[in-house]
């Protein structure tokens, strides 16, 4: 055993291999369950988006708040090693149950593709989520320093760069799990009925956590494995209590004052736990400002995502869905972590300035704040390429002729003609309230007035078909969310028709009237038109053309003279225009912030839930949130860069060395009381 504790590979400890690729596959498992949760909450359980982001942060907050849990149980109870096995094996049974939770044939008796009892779907996915967050939280601090503890004293370069490679393993896992998951989720599968494979997307983050835990397992043989300390945390804590109340006896002048409040412990406590704690309390006070540093970090989850979605996702042969920008991140991470590790910190230490590690952790802030300016940018550019939609009192209505005859319609200061179907060029905006009157009327017929209530803050369609019909439906208030194409079918046949169009049914359009949109991701879709009008030698079978991101359209579905149906396609909101590659500088910004500030190792992150409530701002005013992020993060570098002036960095291996002589001097003292004296009077000469 002794032989195998020292063996090594390129210097490292090889059982250090074992604790990345633990590490890996459980960022791995984590990730790919977490990317999928919120879509798994609002397509499985069709909960609205505000819960599900609620309960969406309520565990990713949780999952924070439990390596406090993990550190306890570790350092005073099991040790390192058996918290991360016996919290890995709680971690994969959450896994495994929150699977089994997105089987809808599970209560679906009678086999209609819903489940027929929710609550119990909810109910296991929470229990599945609550097991999961006490694992992945409790291991979090574990596994990182139990990596740590295998190297031995003299390795500090190695194991500086042990923790760069176990923050690429973290980023490496969840990088791909972000592209694989959603993969798996698209997959249809069900026994009774197909639908979208949940089952499958959790599983495999399930079957991960199981792998890991063996990996970690496998390794045992080889790691140092310290014991635990007994309770370090309620000692700090009386030291300190102590130190309080002392202090307070001793309030007034008579007693001299001491250099730090903590050395009134003294008394009581040996000086080695209160020197560590003073180290412990000054480490603290640099740490105030993280949690708000990571808090804004992670708006880039959620807000860059929704400015993704208003973008195109076109860029070159590639095409890029809103949510896949954040694979950026990771790949950044990927390739940063290395260059700055090799080439950045080495070039730096070569010019002779000394880059210390909060020196870096500010430039980390610095550039992150940098990164939100960048994104007020792009979000400035966006907002010129949007559409107006109405505010207030207004409304919107364009008009669209639907007949076969040239219509007249006449507007509060225009006269518009349209001929066979064709449409108004764009939505003409009015005031409510001073909306007169509108009237229609074609060549020969008399005029009709058109008596609708129109809605304020909407946008409206008017159709119109000769001799003087008309029909008001309502229109997109917003962009289709997560860049999708809006679609509608509007149906000039007498009969009901019925269109199905990427495994979805617009059912019984009835004439001259619309349907409701129903929304598509991009590319050309396929759609079959089905009417007991339709002779049956016709076609049913058409395309649209591309769609990109962010469109909405109206088909018209007309009668040929051969009775067969032909579609027109008319535009309603214009897609997007602006590409989402111009979000790569403020990700790389925000990743070179990341990767400088992170991996100098203080993976501070009981912050998520700090910021994260106020999710979907108005339209108008991103881009002086993300300014405001901005600032933010310049007061939190500005005061972390003041606090840092006034910190002198210490050595603990020098403290506790000094301590070390310290003891064996006094052990010498009492075994031979002359030598002392003889030290000390040849000192004093």
């Amino acid at each position: 055993l002794g032989m195998s504790k020292s063996q090594g590979c390129f210097g490292y400890p090889l059982s250090i291999f074992f604790i990345v690729a633990n590490e890996f596959c459980e960022r791995f498992s984590y990730y790919g369950m977490r990317g999928i949760l919120i879509l798994y909450f609002t397509n499985f359980f069709s909960w609205d988006d505000n819960l599900s982001t609620a309960i969406y942060h309520t565990f990713v907050a949780l999952c924070y708040l439990m390596p406090i849990l993990g550190a306890l149980i570790a350092d005073s109870w099991l040790g390192k090693f058996k918290t991360i096995v016996s919290l890995s094996i709680v971690y994969t049974i959450g896994q495994a149950v929150i699977s089994v939770s997105s089987i809808n044939d599970l209560t679906d008796h009678n086999h209609d593709g819903t489940p027929d009892s929710l609550p119990v779907h909810v109910a296991l996915s929470m229990i599945g989520l609550a097991l999961i967050a006490l694992g992945t939280g409790g291991i979090k601090p574990c596994v990182s320093a139990f990596g740590g503890d295998q190297f031995e004293e003299g390795q500090e370069k190695q194991r500086n760069r042990f923790f760069s490679i176990f923050y690429l393993a973290i980023n490496a896992g969840s990088l791909l799990s972000t592209i694989i998951t959603p993969m798996l989720r698209v997959q249809q599968c069900g026994i009774h009925s197909k639908q979208a494979c949940y089952p499958l997307a959790f599983g495999v983050p399930a079957a991960l956590m199981a792998v890991s835990l063996i990996v970690f397992i496998i390794g045992s043989g080889m790691y140092k494995k310290l014991q635990p300390q007994g309770n370090i945390m309620s000692k700090v804590a009386k030291c300190i209590h102590f130190a309080i109340k002392n202090r307070f006896r001793h309030r007034s002048k008579a007693f001299p004052k001491r250099e730090h409040w903590l050395d009134w412990a003294k008394e009581k406590y040996d000086e080695r736990l209160i020197s560590q704690i003073k180290m412990v309390m000054r480490v603290m006070f640099l740490y105030i400002p993280l949690p708000m540093f990571w808090a804004l970090f992670d708006q880039q989850g959620s807000r860059w995502t929704l400015q993704a979605a208003t973008m195109s996702g076109k860029i070159g042969a590639l095409e890029i869905q809103p949510d896949q920008m954040q694979t950026v991140n990771a790949i950044l991470i990927v390739i940063m972590v290395p260059i700055f590790d090799a080439v950045l910190y080495p070039l730096i230490a070569k010019c002779g300035f000394n880059f210390t590690s909060l020196k870096k952790m500010t430039v980390g802030m610095f550039l992150a704040s940098l990164a939100f300016v960048a994104a007020a940018i792009v979000q400035v550019e966006i907002d010129k390429t949007l559409p107006v939609f109405p505010k207030g009192n207004e409304i919107q209505i364009k008009v669209l002729n639907i007949g076969n005859n040239t219509m007249n319609i006449s507007l509060p200061g225009e006269m518009v003609t349209l001929d066979p179907l064709s449409q108004t060029n764009a939505y003409m905006t009015f005031d409510v309230n001073k909306l007169t009157s509108i009237n229609i009327s074609s060549p020969g017929s008399p005029v009709t007035a058109v008596t609708d209530d129109f809605k304020q803050g909407q946008r409206h369609t008017l159709l119109v078909w000769a001799p003087n019909h008309y029909r008001v439906v309502d229109g997109l208030n917003q962009k289709p969310k997560k860049g999708e194409n809006g679609i509608r079918f509007v149906n000039t046949f007498n009969e009901l028709i019925t269109i199905t169009m990427s495994g979805k049914i617009y059912a019984n359009v009835s004439s001259n009237n619309a349907s409701n949109y129903q929304f598509f991701s991009s590319g050309i879709k396929g759609f079959t038109i089905s009417s007991t009008e339709i002779p049956p030698q016709c076609q049913p079978n058409f395309n649209t053309f591309y769609l990109q991101f962010g469109s909405a359209y109206t088909y018209t579905v007309q009668r040929k003279n051969d009775g067969c149906p032909e579609v027109k396609e008319f535009e309603d909101i214009s897609a997007n225009t602006v590409n989402m590659a111009l979000q790569i500088p403020q990700y790389f910004l925000l990743t070179c912030g990341e990767v400088v500030f992170s991996v100098t190792g203080l993976e501070f992150s009981y912050s998520q839930s700090v910021l994260q409530a106020g999710e979907a701002a108005d339209g108008g005013l991103l881009w002086a949130e993300y300014i405001l992020f901005a600032a933010l993060l310049l007061v939190v570098c500005i005061i972390f860069a003041i606090m840092t002036r006034f910190y002198t960095y210490i050595n603990p291996a020098e403290i506790e060395a000094q301590f070390d002589e310290d003891e064996k001097k006094k052990s010498l003292e009492k075994s031979n009381p002359y030598f002392m004296s003889g030290a000390n009077s040849q000192t004093q000469m």
